[in-house]
């Protein structure tokens, strides 16, 4: 558990050791280390853009031990690892607020530092991210080009599950090939199961209720919405309500039912509305939403007209000042 202080408090730590050793040391690496693990951990419990404001932070403190002249080659290469680290949170972070240009950026970044350092499992997260990036885009041939890279590098079992499902699924099953999606899918299962744990917790984790969201948009891609449907239904079952997770499963659910249940459908998107805060609103979820309400267009079941009403008046998670709204 964290509170909203947890996030100054950590990255206040890190400055109090780095004062003591402004190069650097073994101490300041399992402190950077810590951050970067609590920071990942706790990303569903906190507003996008407050989360980018603390990580930003810590970086900054990092970018200050590596210039200095007198630092151990061996502290060096772990701050090098973990400035990419929190640098593919800072991409991540910019597209949950809907910032793209600065997402690529900071991947970009989290993509350069993970390759100097050997870090397989940062270079395949970080590759799985900007073919998200690209999907968003519509761009499918590079974000299934992206998700390819990431295969080649990935480690076994979780990691290998998460690129197959949260990069080449979607990719494939945007270009309509169903035989392909069908396998990677397979491959992601498989994958799953061969890791003992069966999940890890956190940003840069992946469980069993990722993967089905993932089938769920999949199969609704691919015409199959009884398929999307049930695993939509399966992986809001195994989330905790009011997360991120939890919103995106039900909006998933939301738009497979929107043809044959129109009512349901809306009822349920004012629902996520109605118990997430604009300012935790994801820009997937906003997405999702838009998507949702082309979907029901203006039919008169009981609740749709309320919805769009919701979703054209939601805030934007940044305003024209480039502040947060919340």
């Amino acid at each position: 558990m964290t509170t909203d202080a947890g996030l100054p408090a950590v990255r206040e730590s890190l400055h109090l050791a780095l004062l003591v050793d402004p190069a650097g040391s073994s101490t300041v690496v399992d402190l950077a280390q810590a951050a970067v693990e609590h920071y990942a951990t706790h990303y569903n419990r906190h507003p996008p853009a407050l989360l980018f404001s603390e990580v930003r932070a810590a970086r900054a403190l990092l970018t200050e031990a590596l210039i200095e002249p007198v630092i151990l080659d061996s502290v060096a290469v772990e701050l090098r690892r973990t400035v990419g680290w929190l640098s593919a949170l800072l991409g991540n972070a910019s597209f949950h607020c809907d910032d793209t240009s600065g997402a690529r950026a900071h991947l970009a970044a989290a993509l350069t530092y993970g390759t100097r350092s050997g870090d397989a499992r940062l270079t395949t997260w970080v590759l799985g991210a900007q073919s998200m990036l690209a999907r968003s885009a519509g761009q499918y041939d590079s974000a299934l080009a992206l998700a390819e890279q990431g295969l080649a590098l990935a480690p076994p079992a979780l990691a290998r599950a998460q690129i197959h499902a949260w990069a080449q699924l979607p990719a494939l099953a945007g270009q309509g090939r169903t035989a392909e999606a069908d396998a990677a899918l397979a491959d992601a299962r498989r994958a799953l199961d061969a890791d003992p744990t069966g999940f890890a917790p956190g940003r840069f984790g992946f469980d069993a209720a990722e993967l089905a969201l993932h089938e769920a948009e999949a199969h609704a891609r691919l015409g199959r919405t009884a398929q999307a449907t049930t695993c939509a239904e399966t992986s809001l079952t195994a989330c905790l309500p009011d997360t991120p997770g939890w919103a995106a499963a039900s909006l998933v659910l939301a738009q497979a039912e929107a043809a044959e249940q129109p009512t349901d459908a809306a009822q349920r998107a004012v629902g996520v509305l109605d118990r997430i805060p604009a300012a935790r609103l994801r820009s997937t979820a906003r997405d999702r939403l838009i998507r949702l309400g082309r979907q029901l267009g203006t039919t008169d079941a009981a609740g749709v007209t309320e919805l769009h009403d919701r979703i054209r008046t939601l805030p934007p998670h940044i305003d024209s000042h480039g502040a947060a709204t919340a």
